[in-house]
C-alpha cells in the first residue's frame, strides 16, 4: 500500500512508488490486467513482486500518483497510520501436498479482522499451512503455523537488521481460536507498546512471561504452565 496521496519516495528523491494490497497473495486475472494496464498507461518503469506477496509499481511521476491510485482502485488503498502491511500465506491445503491447514482462508480472515486497525508500528503477518513455513511465519510480527493438530501462534518475529524468531504463544488451536488469540495479543501490544516500537522490540522490553501472565492466561483454550 502507498502513503496517503503522494506515494512512497524513491532513491532518486523524485519518483514515487505504490505497493498493492493483496491479502494472502491471491490475485485474479482482472487484478493482473488492471495492474498491467495502469503500468503501461503511466509508463511505470518497474513492476516487481515483493517478499510480502504484493506488487510494487516504482518510478511513478509524482503528478501521476493520484491517477494511478484511482486506476488501481482497491488494489492501492493509501495508509493513514501504522497498520498491518500485509498478511501473506502459503498455498496451504488449496494445492500443496504438504498442507495441513487452510492457510489462504485463515489469512483472508485475519486480513479482514485487522485491515482498518492502527498500531504503534507497522505489523506484518505470515500464515503457513505446515511447519515448512513457506509463509515466513517465524520472522513476522504475528506468525501462524499449521500442523495436523491445529494452528500455532507466534508473536514478536522480525527480519531486518535485528532478526528475531517469534515466541510461541499457543498451539493446537482452531481457526476461530487463532483469530481470538491474535486479537487479544494485538490489543495488548497496541495498548502497551511505545510509539514506533515493533513487536520484536516490544517482547524484548516487556518479556514473554509478562505477556503470558497478562494475556495468554486469560485465553480459555490455552493451558499455561
Amino acid at each position: 500500500m502507498t502513503e496517503p496521496h503522494t506515494g512512497t519516495p524513491q532513491r532518486d528523491a523524485n519518483t514515487r512508488a505504490i505497493i498493492t494490497r493483496i491479502p494472502a497473495g491471491m490475485v485474479t486475472p482482472d487484478d493482473l490486467e488492471t495492474i498491467a494496464r495502469t503500468a503501461r498507461k503511466y509508463r511505470v518503469p518497474m513492476v516487481k513482486l515483493t517478499s510480502g506477496q504484493r506488487i510494487l509499481l516504482a518510478g511513478i511521476a509524482p503528478e501521476d500518483v493520484p491517477a494511478v491510485v484511482r486506476e488501481l482502485g482497491p488494489l492501492a488503498q493509501p495508509e493513514a497510520a501504522p497498520c498491518v502491511k500485509f498478511v501473506q500465506a502459503c498455498p496451504g491445503t488449496e494445492v500443496c501436498r504438504f498442507g495441513n491447514q487452510d492457510a489462504i482462508a485463515l489469512a483472508r480472515a485475519i486480513d479482514g479482522q485487522f485491515r482498518h486497525r492502527h498500531f504503534p508500528a507497522k505489523v506484518k503477518i505470515g500464515v503457513s499451512g505446515c511447519p515448512r513455513c513457506c509463509g515466513q511465519s517465524h520472522t513476522r510480527d504475528f506468525g501462524i503455523v499449521g500442523s495436523k493438530q491445529g494452528w500455532a501462534v507466534l508473536f514478536g518475529g522480525n527480519g531486518g537488521t535485528r532478526p528475531r524468531f517469534g515466541d510461541l504463544i499457543a498451539q493446537g488451536l482452531s481457526g476461530s481460536e487463532v483469530l481470538d488469540c491474535v486479537q487479544r495479543i494485538a490489543e495488548y501490544y497496541r495498548a502497551h507498546a511505545q510509539h514506533h516500537e515493533r513487536t520484536a522490540r516490544f517482547v524484548e522490553r516487556v518479556g514473554l512471561e509478562k505477556i503470558q501472565e497478562d494475556v495468554v492466561a486469560m485465553m480459555p483454550y490455552v493451558g499455561v504452565e
